[in-house]
């Protein structure tokens, strides 16, 4: 298998329409290759943030915080599939990325945005551009942007019309971004350890 790329969404929302561009990326690195997997956010369920992972006592903490943060240590990298809520970021994934830090160092992460809206939230994407390069992450420069979601992918996040023919050819030149970081830190970490 290739590089292990987690896929991290996160609408809590009944009628998600985000999952779709998830699957879609989910399905476009699996058949490029690469071991990714899909985390949703609204299925692990973690509570509001009390306590980080590294805040408990070896083996005391909740067993779907330590399955997760031990599934981010052994991941490569990560792409992050973001909405925009009030011109904001969407609380339920950044709930979940607030339960760890040092499990995210020293690997990259990519930024997929959309909204229902033209805007296609780009303004998400740049808040989480800074989050995460705050939490120990190498940002990839490319990004995608997908609006409105609805008339880009359908319900089986498959593209549709003309935006969804769009999204699919700038899919590659945003996963081959990603890759090649993914592969330079891969190289850099067994060359020489982290400094910290």
């Amino acid at each position: 298998m290739g590089n292990k790329i987690l896929v991290l969404y996160g609408s809590y929302r009944a009628d998600r329409k985000g999952i779709r561009l998830a699957q879609f990326a989910l399905g476009r690195l699996r058949a490029r290759g690469e071991d990714a997997e899909l985390i949703d956010a609204k299925a692990i369920g973690l509570p509001l943030l009390d306590r980080m992972l590294k805040e408990y006592a070896a083996g005391t903490a909740p067993p779907a915080l330590a399955h997760l943060g031990a599934q981010i240590r052994r991941a490569d990298a990560f792409l992050f599939v973001v909405g925009e809520y009030n011109r904001g970021v969407q609380p339920g994934l950044k709930n979940l990325t607030d339960h760890f830090l040092e499990e995210w160092f020293w690997r990259p992460a990519a930024i997929a945005s959309y909204s229902g809206g033209r805007l296609s939230g780009t303004r998400s994407s740049y808040a989480w551009h800074n989050i995460l390069s705050e939490m120990g992450m190498v940002v990839v420069s490319s990004t995608l942007t997908v609006g409105p979601i609805a008339a880009t992918l359908n319900e089986a996040g498959e593209p549709i019309g003309p935006a969804g023919a769009a999204l699919e050819r700038a899919f590659e030149r945003f996963a081959d971004d990603l890759v090649w970081w993914t592969e330079a830190a891969k190289a850099q970490r067994a060359r020489r350890a982290p400094p910290y």
